[in-house]
């Protein structure tokens, strides 16, 4: 693992405004070669103040990608079948090639249901089981973006053959764990998977090469975890109180990893990559449906 100086810190909002421009220039090539825009909806039901940051800002990056934004916001008394019935005229909407619908949702919809009514080309979100299912056995897929921005940030560091690295990926959510590992599994990294009923969690982690950790737990990794000179890539986004302060942490202990060859940080870490990879996603999205290639 001497591939990176040690102690470096992996700027993850400087490599995302590097994909936003190449995108940027893509999205215009293309409109050039075929006369369509790629568009992407994003639905927001409810007045959650979180996610409709969270929205506004997918919009206004969208807008400056030079993409379409169809920005969809519904009351939180919006009924399953209302929102089943936007989904699938959005579905056959030749202007939108992307679709996302912001979770978490209001309690009283199937979030399950939801999902799997949004066509699978158009899920740039990557969680229809038909994504999930094209992921573990190797065809084309849409994928989640935040292992997509992961593993991106780390092969910019590592270089891209990942052969016979050991990965350690804390968390089996469908959401980042376990497409994460699909995604190492295919780079082919040695993969270890554990979870909250996982028994040799810290002796686990000290073994990894690489370690992403997507607990949704402050703190939860500490320096004595990690083996001198892993990268570590920290997914949690906790926002914790401290001193009479509101401030934002990671799943990992960041003051005690000065041993790691790198690692993200939080904020400014894997945040900023998942926008930038939902444009991606979107971009992919628009080619496969018109059947066009990024030159």
């Amino acid at each position: 693992m001497d591939r990176v100086a040690v102690g470096a810190i992996i700027d993850g909002k400087q490599f995302a405004a590097g994909l936003l421009a190449d995108i940027k220039l893509e999205v215009e090539s293309l409109k050039e070669k075929t006369g369509k825009t790629p568009g992407l909806a994003v639905v927001l039901v409810g007045a959650d103040p979180a996610s409709a940051v969270y929205v506004g800002s997918k919009h206004r990056q969208t807008i400056a990608a030079g993409m379409q934004s169809f920005k969809y916001e519904l009351p939180a008394d919006t009924s399953q079948d209302e929102l089943m019935a936007l989904i699938d005229r959005l579905n056959v909407d030749p202007e939108v090639h992307g679709i996302l619908v912001q979770l978490p949702l209001p309690a009283h919809l199937d979030t399950h249901a939801v999902i799997q009514e949004i066509n699978p080309d158009k899920d740039v979100d990557g969680f229809h089981v038909s994504n999930a299912g094209r992921l573990s056995t190797g065809q084309p897929a849409l994928v989640p973006c935040t292992p997509v921005g992961c593993l991106m940030l780390l092969k910019d560091r590592l270089g891209s053959d990942l052969s016979g690295l050991h990965a350690v990926v804390i968390g089996k959510s469908n959401i980042v764990g376990k497409p994460m590992a699909q995604l190492l599994l295919a780079e082919n990294c040695t993969v270890t998977v554990v979870h909250s009923r996982t028994k040799n969690t810290p002796e686990l982690c000290r073994a990894a090469d690489i370690l992403v950790v997507a607990a949704g737990r402050p703190g939860l990794v500490r320096g004595d975890w990690i083996k001198p000179g892993a990268v570590v890539i920290d997914v949690g986004i906790n926002r914790i109180e401290a001193d009479g302060k509101s401030r934002i942490v990671g799943d990992v202990a960041f003051d005690e990893a000065g041993h790691a060859a790198a690692i993200t940080p939080v904020p400014g870490g894997v945040g900023p990559m998942t926008i930038a990879c939902l444009l991606s996603n979107t971009l992919t999205a628009f080619c496969r449906q018109h059947s066009v290639t990024i030159d």
